[in-house]
């Protein structure tokens, strides 16, 4: 087996002596890369970002920016990584660096105080920088002053003119509360310049996939090329750790120095990693990340449109896949109960064979669920037709980035004034995401009216079994399930309900 190796800055070098939980922002950091920080060793500051080549949605490669404190270094086996170090272009004779213009926006806009989250700012300015689409050039071909773009169309207060969404900044926290010369020096960004070889890098093919098996003190890091391999792997290794994206397992290695003896990725395998659209379902593969699903599907389910600008932050979602959202089992995971809501069902892969489990069925306690030993999600199934009337409420105490206190799923069929099908998902009101049956039953059949929104929202206050903690007590969560339901219908088109 080749020694794992991994390009950074256009420099290739081995990972080794690193162990295989070694994180890439340690790696980084004792190959002397410093800008990269460690800020909260959660995926919550950004102040770790780098940029990393994957495969791109609409182009062949996309810069996309990811926490290196959470991604083993192992997992970048084969992958190009660029650091805000990398960003500059090197002088010529002894003559300084040239700025990237994301740094030169930042320097000249004050958007530096203490210095400390910059470089992480910096790398995840550039993905967006680089996000194709988002600053076309003018109709004369030149890159003109960023407020001659029109980007995506946006003008409202979190996007520019240049088409820059500022939600690709929603992990990065600056903690000098430097927030408004970081935004902007993001609205100032142009388009990349013709001779710009980190855009040049998105018109070729991205990095291959790369098998891995990676040993050292005793501790495996295991890749294989295929579905079947790695199936066949974890019949031997049912007690191997399978991560993805690592968002979760990250956490645990550097807040709970948890370790393992066998981590088996699942993040670059082919069978994992489809998006289909059939007559009568879509199908959407585990390993796929939120960004590449929200891209690829292009608000072609609503509920999901609706879920993914909540779901923790551009950062984490540049990682983090359902396959993984549904593994960990969590009661207060996002994406569960719009899942729940959509009818959705999970493909479950094992080496002896395939079985599909509707996601109702699926959660057996507190993080536990069907999936036996040696089982790995390799789909989520969502039926056709979709229900017309939808919508996702998340209850937290920001607005972003930040764990669910609730979350409420709807997604209603709703003909002639009469609602002829409901189904809602419930998130943080059990140990296990939940369906609220009482309250569909309540709703199906009558009128959507306010008398029966209002009963209703009187029978969902009912359901599951909060808790007290501190995010919020069982009182207000129940509450919260109640005035979910209501400003459901208060939101509602008069049309839909007519």
């Amino acid at each position: 087996m080749v020694t794992p190796r991994i390009t950074v800055n256009g420099k290739e070098a081995p990972i080794a002596p690193a162990a295989p939980h070694t994180t890439a922002l340690d790696y980084l950091r004792e190959r002397g890369l410093t800008g990269t920080k460690e800020g909260c060793a959660e995926g919550e500051c950004g102040a770790c970002s780098v940029l990393v080549a994957r495969p791109g949605v609409n182009k062949p490669t996309d810069w996309v920016a990811v926490n290196a404190c959470l991604v083993p270094v192992a997992a970048l086996d084969g992958q190009e990584v660029v650091t805000s170090e990398g960003l500059a272009t090197p002088g010529e004779a002894g003559q300084p660096s040239v700025l990237h213009p994301v740094q030169e926006e930042m320097a000249v806009r004050g958007g530096s105080q203490c210095g400390y989250c910059t470089p992480g700012f910096i790398c995840s300015m550039a993905a967006e920088y680089y996000r194709p689409g988002r600053c076309p050039k003018a109709a004369d071909g030149e890159v003109h002053d960023a407020a001659a773009h029109t980007g995506a169309g946006h003008t409202d207060a979190e996007h520019g003119p240049n088409g820059f969404d500022l939600h690709a900044l929603s992990g990065n926290l600056c903690r000098c509360t430097g927030y408004r010369p970081i935004r902007d020096a993001a609205y100032a960004v142009g388009a990349p310049a013709d001779d710009d070889v980190l855009a040049h890098r998105r018109e070729l093919a991205p990095p291959a996939p790369a098998a891995t098996e990676y040993t050292q003190d005793g501790s495996s890091f295991i890749r294989k090329e295929t579905l079947a391999e790695t199936l066949e792997l974890l019949r031997d290794r049912p007690d191997a750790v399978v991560i993805a994206g690592s968002t979760d397992w990250g956490v645990e290695v550097n807040i709970r120095a948890r370790r393992a003896d066998c981590v088996v990725a699942l993040d670059r395998l082919a069978e994992l990693r489809e998006l289909r659209v059939e007559s009568g379902f879509i199908e959407i593969g585990a390993a796929l990340t939120l960004t590449e699903i929200e891209r690829r599907l292009d608000g072609g389910v609503p509920l999901l449109a609706e879920l993914f600008p909540q779901f923790a932050s551009r950062l984490i979602r540049n990682s983090a896949t359902l396959g993984g959202n549904l593994g960990t089992g969590s009661p207060i995971g996002d994406s569960p109960p719009v899942l729940l809501a959509l009818e959705a069902s999970v493909v479950l892969a094992h080496a002896d064979g395939e079985r599909e489990v509707p996601l109702a069925d699926y959660f057996t306690g507190y993080r536990q669920s069907v999936r036996r030993p040696g089982e790995l999600i390799r789909a989520v199934r969502i039926p056709l037709p979709l229900a017309r009337v939808t919508a996702f409420h998340k209850i937290a105490k920001r607005r972003f980035d930040d764990i669910s206190s609730v979350a409420i799923a709807f997604a209603l069929d709703i003909e002639d004034g009469i609602v002829r099908k409901a189904r809602i998902g419930l998130g943080g009101v059990a140990a296990t995401p939940i369906r609220a049956y009482a309250t569909e039953a309540a709703l199906e059949g009558k009128a959507w009216s306010a008398e029966t929104a209002e009963a209703a929202a009187r029978v969902l206050e009912s359901e599951g079994t909060p808790m007290s903690d501190h995010r919020a007590s069982a009182g207000y969560r129940s509450a919260m399930l109640g005035q979910s339901l209501l400003k459901l219908y208060a939101e509602t088109p008069e049309a839909v309900s007519a």
